[in-house]
């Protein structure tokens, strides 16, 4: 369990802050505005880029690309699953009106419901995740020693 415990408290913490930014846009009423959601992956990525170096800091020598990948993915994929939970819920039990606001501009004609608003989501998360792990480990993979 123990090379999962720093990728699980990055992904909390990751969580927690995509709730609290959404929740801070919701007081604004600026939640249904897609374009604020691209800061969620400046969030993603510090919290991915953090997990990624606290991974190579505490493994030291035995670090290798490996680690750290599986650091950042995981981080990355816990947060995406939980965050679509929380949206899930958010958008069936807090404000059931959130989904129709949200794509009212671009989905007049199309029936989106939970489900596919929570793959949506879970999706976006998932590629945001493997985007920038790849991203961050090209500034912490080891060189090539030569021999």
């Amino acid at each position: 369990m123990k090379p999962f415990t720093l990728p699980i408290r990055f992904a909390i913490a990751l969580t927690t802050s995509l709730i609290a930014y959404f929740l801070v846009l919701s007081l604004f009423d600026l939640h249904t505005n897609p374009m604020f959601s691209l800061f969620n992956g400046v969030i993603t990525g510090f919290a991915t880029y953090e997990a990624i170096r606290y991974r190579r800091i505490e493994m030291g020598e035995d670090y290798n690309y490996t680690h750290g990948f599986k650091a950042g993915l995981i981080t990355g994929f816990l947060a995406s699953i939980l965050f679509t939970i929380f949206m899930s819920i958010y958008a069936t039990e807090v404000n059931p009106n959130f989904l129709n606001e949200l794509v009212e501009d671009y989905a007049k004609h199309y029936d989106v419901g939970i489900a596919t608003f929570a793959f949506i989501v879970l999706l976006m998360g998932f590629a945001t995740s493997v985007v920038l792990t790849l991203a961050f480990m090209q500034l912490y993979k080891n060189p090539i020693k030569e021999n």
